[in-house]
């Protein structure tokens, strides 16, 4: 094999999988599939590498996501060497014909996906795990947490039995649960619940997707604390950094956010006004495993905890936090395991070491044909 790769060719592609029991909900969406709008890169001698992002499955924006990498992008990464990848993603994300139209966004989801199928190519060339490639350790422990048995649109009696099982059967030591319903009240009764259903040795984060204004959150997050609540994720509007400042004075529950920031920048503002406590970038929106990485460089900085969001990319940011001192916990979601030739395996709480090279992102050829809408 050439010590040169040059990239020849990106195909686009976006699958809708089912999500469990056919519909999931929070405060803020409800949705029956999850969506993942991405590329495969080729290169002239043959290796591919997989990226993709995590949408609602909506085939319009989907559409939007991939026409930007095959057309915005590909002109700009064809010929061009995919192991050096933070020079490739700072072509791309600087581009002076890009910043223009968009910094954020679309954009940005795009440029997420490529920047994940570039460490994917990067990793196989070498012959490694990318956790491996990244530095780290196969002595490395990541804990899962299960946000699949925490739904809104679960009746109370459900959402119980479910982190119950998710506990006391799959092994898992930390779930999550959303809350936001039109009566604070009600949610809190169903922590209480769930508190006294799970024990008081199992972790348990909640989140309530940016539904609370200032007045409830100051109102009822207080009360958080009478569960041992490890976080209180993204309470209120997700920029809306002068008020997240203002509940942390409120409440001594720790504030988590950052699934839906989509630069380094707007992490920065949260970390300064000391605003949040635990950083939750998401590689399938921030600009990829590069952002995510700079992110828990900065996380690092200031002593905060870095545990990325799920957004569909266990198999890639496992491989990060594995990697990364500022990491040692990531959401676990199972939806899209089927798609993947190798997909993150957890025992006991625990995400098992990928051994195979890579960034566990190569789809299976009869996931890709089932799943994909064309």
């Amino acid at each position: 094999m050439s010590n040169t790769l040059k990239i020849k060719k990106l195909t686009p592609f976006i699958m809708h999988v089912p999500v469990t029991k056919n519909i999931i909900g929070d405060s803020t969406h409800s949705i029956t599939h999850w969506g993942m709008p991405g590329v495969m890169i080729e290169t002239e001698c043959g290796l591919v590498g997989y990226g993709h992002t995590g949408t609602h499955a909506d085939i319009t924006t989907d559409r939007l996501i991939t026409t930007i990498i095959t057309d915005v992008f590909g002109p700009m990464l064809i010929g061009e060497d995919p192991t050096e990848v933070r020079h490739l993603h700072r072509k791309l994300s600087r581009s002076s014909t890009n910043i223009w139209v968009g910094r954020g966004g679309l954009m940005q989801m795009a440029l997420s996906a490529i920047d994940i199928a570039l460490w994917d190519l990067k990793a196989k060339h070498a012959g490694q795990p990318l956790w491996q490639l990244f530095g780290g350790s196969k002595q490395a422990k990541v804990a899962a947490y299960n946000t699949d048995c925490g739904w809104l649109v679960r009746e109370t009696a459900e959402l119980v039995d479910d982190c119950k099982k998710m506990i006391f059967e799959e092994g898992f030591n930390a779930i999550k649960m959303k809350i936001g319903k039109p009566d604070p009240k009600e949610d809190i009764r169903r922590i209480e619940a769930v508190r006294n259903a799970i024990g008081d040795d199992a972790q348990l984060m909640v989140d309530a997707n940016a539904k609370w204004d200032i007045s409830t959150a100051k109102q009822y997050g207080p009360r958080l604390a009478d569960y041992d609540i490890t976080w209180f994720e993204e309470p209120m509007w997700h920029d809306d950094v002068s008020s997240h400042k203002e509940l942390a004075k409120h409440m001594t529950t720790p504030i988590a956010l950052g699934e839906l920031l989509y630069q380094f920048d707007s992490f920065k503002e949260f970390v300064l006004a000391g605003a949040v406590d635990y950083l939750q970038p998401d590689a399938t929106r921030c600009g990829g495993l590069t952002a995510v990485w700079e992110i828990a460089d900065m996380g690092m900085a200031f002593n905060l905890p870095v545990t990325p969001h799920h957004g569909d990319m266990m198999q890639a940011q496992l491989h990060l936090v594995m990697a990364h001192p500022a990491c040692s916990l990531l959401e676990y979601i199972p939806w899209t395991l089927d798609c993947f030739v190798n997909p993150v395996v957890v025992k006991d709480g625990v995400y098992q070491t990928p051994v195979e090279p890579g960034a566990g992102t190569t789809l299976r050829p009869e996931a890709l044909e089932r799943f994909s809408v064309r």
